[in-house]
């Protein structure tokens, strides 16, 4: 197994590491909004969470030498079934591979985020 980490995403806030490849395979943790640099949830919309998750994941795939197009497998939670379609919509733009996918609303996410993505991903 190997671990991975790097500084532009945000740090495990848990006993937990941002990514694990074993195998091939890389399993990613779950994404919220944090800003890498300030270290907090700045953005405000679900628009603007979704891209910076999307920024999040890209930068674990990126330090473990993958892409988006490596993505085989999401797993998305929002907060208010309600932002579903606006969720999608940022989604969309960086998910272009069209993985397979669950997204389902929650009660609560970590530090008030209203969304979160997860991702395996496929070296090959």
């Amino acid at each position: 197994m190997n671990v991975i980490h790097t500084n532009d995403a945000p740090a495990a806030v848990g006993p937990y590491s941002q990514a694990i490849e074993a195998n091939g395979v890389l399993y990613c943790s779950g994404q919220i909004a944090i800003q890498p640099k300030a270290g907090r949830i700045v953005a405000k919309t679900i628009e603007e969470q979704a891209e910076q998750c999307c920024q999040n994941v890209e930068a674990v795939l990126k330090e473990a030498g993958c892409s988006m197009e490596h993505v085989v497998k999401t797993t998305c939670f929002i907060a208010d079934i309600a932002d579903f379609s606006a969720f999608n919509r940022i989604y969309a733009k960086h998910f272009v591979s069209k993985p397979a996918r669950s997204c389902v609303a929650v009660k609560a996410l970590p530090a008030g985020a209203l969304c979160e993505i997860e991702v395996t991903a496929v070296r090959g």
